[in-house]
Order: C-alpha cells, then structure tokens, then sequence
C-alpha cells in the first residue's frame, strides 16, 4: 500500500501591492493553486487577498485566517503571546491537514515573507511535518525608496531598519547613530515617530511615503505629513555615504 507524499506550502511574496511587481513564479503558483490562504482582520477581506484579485481559478479553495482581536492586550502581556500563538497552531494544523491530503497551498504574504511578515510563525511551527517553500518578494521599503526617486544608500553607508512601534528613545537613539533610515509601520505611531527624528535632528531629511507602489501612492517631506499617516506608510532618510 503506498502512503501519499504531502504536497509542498508554498509562502508566496506578492510584493508592494501591485501585480505587475510579482515574481513570474509567484503568479504562477498563486493562479495554479487549489487553496490559497491569507490573514486578514475579522470583517476585513485582507490587503494579501485584494492584491490578487482576479488572478485565482475560478474552483480555488480560499482560506481566510482571521488574526485573534488583541487591540486592548499590551505587547508585554503574556496573554498577548497566548492567543497569538494558539491562533498560529490551529492555522498550521488546518494547512497542514489540506497538505498531507494532496491539497497545493500558497499561502498569500505582502511583500516578502521573511521580513516582518506573519508567515515566518507558520513556516517556523511547519518545518518537520510537511514540505514549506518560500518565494521572495520586493519588500514595501523598495517600493518606498523607489518612489521617491533617490538611492537609499551610497558606498559605505549603514541602514537601519525600524519598527514604530518601538519606545520613542529607541528610535531616536537608532535614527542617531545610522545613516539611512527606514521606519515602518507608522499609522498610529505617527507623533512618536516624529518626536523622535525631531530629537535626532533629521527632521528636514526625512520623507514619508503613503501606499508605495499603489494607484494612491503618495511622496512627501515628512514635515509636511500632518497628523495622521495611513497603516501603508513608510518613512525613508536616504544615506549621502562615498561616491566617485
């Protein structure tokens, strides 16, 4: 009697948030796929899922993931870590299952999934039980340098990369010490963030880019940002490093 080899999951990078910036493996695997599954907020249809809109069969599976509601849990509160780590298991119990059925999962991630994404908690409780592949994407932050129409870096110069969720001496002291900067995940943490490059005096470097790589795309001195930033921006300081 022969035992069914479980097919491969397959953690597709789809990129800024654009088709025509996929890799051709990805749209081919996400348009061949039999189950294709994202994360999304509850009620939400999931910014991975609206980025391949018209691009799966017509018969394809579709496998929402709804993150866990943790908006009133702090980060540091161990039942943060709880109810995200048991939302992470009964995901991977679900692909899992469809995989060692000979079910083909992808798996949708923005950007890349190896970087900052929700993927990586999947394809860490994967590995040892059924075949995992990851497909590399353009990360929003190329998207963002791109936009502007500057390079982000010049010979020797460091990049540091941020998240803006971190303390607010965190970020100033990093945004110190390095010489081209990204920050990301904005959004709310907008005023933090601004403090802080205004305690790094790198106001007047900095710019702010909204939906990078989408139709509303949008580049701007980051002292002309205003009081709010969508969940989509990036804030960018280009290194003046070495050049011929």
């Amino acid at each position: 009697m022969s035992t069914m080899q479980p097919r491969t999951i397959h953690g597709v990078g789809l990129g800024p948030g654009s088709q025509d910036l996929m890799s051709v493996r990805a749209d081919r695997l996400i348009r061949q796929a039999s189950h294709v599954a994202y994360f999304r907020k509850k009620g939400r249809t999931g910014h991975a899922r609206s980025i391949v809109d018209g691009m799966l069969a017509p018969d394809v599976i579709e496998l929402p993931m709804e993150y866990p509601v943790t908006t009133e849990i702090p980060f540091h509160d161990p039942r943060y870590n709880a109810l995200l780590a048991d939302f992470y298991a009964t995901s991977v119990a679900r692909l899992a299952e469809i995989a060692e059925t000979g079910g083909d999962v992808v798996v949708l991630c923005e950007g890349d999934p190896f970087f900052y994404g929700s993927f990586m908690h999947l394809y860490a409780r994967l590995q040892g039980r059924v075949p995992v592949a990851v497909v590399p994407g353009i990360t929003g932050m190329s998207a963002a340098w791109t936009a502007t129409g500057q390079p982000v870096t010049w010979g020797d110069d460091i990049m540091t990369v941020l998240m803006g969720t971190l303390p607010e001496a965190t970020l100033a002291e990093h945004m110190t010490k390095t010489d081209a900067l990204v920050v990301m995940k904005i959004g709310r943490n907008l005023d933090k963030v601004g403090r802080a490059l205004a305690r790094a005096g790198r106001v007047d470097e900095a710019w702010l880019i909204e939906y990078a790589a989408m139709p509303q795309e949008r580049v701007l001195p980051f002292r002309d940002a205003g009081d709010s930033a969508p969940y989509f921006s990036i804030l960018l300081v280009h290194g003046q490093g070495r050049r011929p």
